[in-house]
């Protein structure tokens, strides 16, 4: 199957899956479930894009094992962090704002759905590799995705660790990786996207590899990731993410700063 009917087939699966999680949250009033919805969506993405691609076998086996090992864990983590917990607060706020209507939220789970489709595209790059040997680039592509899942992760654990300490309740968490950049996870997340550039090197889709990257960055800086987060959190930590905000750097790791220290 070409490009074009692979991101059909996907665009259908998640249309479904999507649907369901819809119903799910009209029957509980939490849409918490959507974030672990595309995490899995975008697992089953690789897995339809390495089954139906036309490119050599081995860059669609690594497609599968690397994105949808990734998209395993991110869906594992999402779904354990949310359970037995009250909704998310970002979906909190949206509810107020949209009151308990059916249709703002049926049109978010639908929004998702075409997400998962969109940032499908660097997939279909790396599954139309005809390039069947494990070249440097190919070392390069498993290296990058290695360091951005064990950062993810390690950050990931990090969090979770500090506020399950009753001390830390109301406080934020500026230890480990969370000392260097306010949002490790989502730098680590972005970086992940760079290794299916270097998998679909050769790839005659290559140019779409880089819509990953892209649009992860945009997606996280400046839509729903950071200023949905940070809203978030000076909402329910207020002066002590302010000074948090002010000498952490926002998503590139680096040195925290001074806030005191006058240039």
């Amino acid at each position: 199957m070409g490009t074009p009917a692979l991101l059909a087939v996907i665009g259908v699966l998640m249309a479904g899956v999507m649907g369901a999680g819809w119903a799910w949250e009209r029957a509980r009033r939490d849409a918490t479930i959507v974030d672990v919805l595309w995490a899995a969506g975008m697992g089953l993405a690789a897995l339809v894009f390495a089954a139906g691609g036309s490119g050599a076998a081995l860059p669609r086996v690594l497609l599968a094992l690397l994105a949808g090992g990734w998209a395993l864990r991110l869906a594992v983590h999402l779904a354990l962090r949310a359970r037995g917990r009250p909704e998310d607060g970002r979906y909190r706020h949206l509810r107020r704002h949209w009151g308990d209507r059916g249709g703002p939220f049926l049109l978010l789970f639908l929004g998702q759905a075409l997400l998962v489709v969109l940032f499908a595209l660097p997939f279909a790059a790396v599954a139309a590799n005809p390039v069947a040997d494990f070249t440097a680039w190919t070392a390069l592509g498993v290296a990058v995705w290695l360091a951005a899942i064990i950062g993810e992760t390690t950050a990931d654990r990090q969090l979770a660790r500090f506020r399950a300490d009753p001390v830390n309740r109301g406080r934020t968490c500026d230890t480990g990786l969370w000392r260097w950049s306010r949002h490790p996870n989502y730098f680590f997340e972005w970086l992940q996207w760079f290794a299916y550039v270097f998998l679909s090197v050769g790839s005659p889709l290559h140019a779409l590899s880089w819509t990953g990257p892209l649009l992860m960055y945009l997606f996280l800086r400046y839509l729903s990731g950071i200023p949905w987060t940070e809203a978030q959190a000076l909402r329910t930590r207020g002066e002590d993410y302010r000074r948090y905000r002010e000498r952490t750097p926002m998503l590139f790791p680096w040195f925290p700063r001074d806030p005191d220290r006058r240039s």
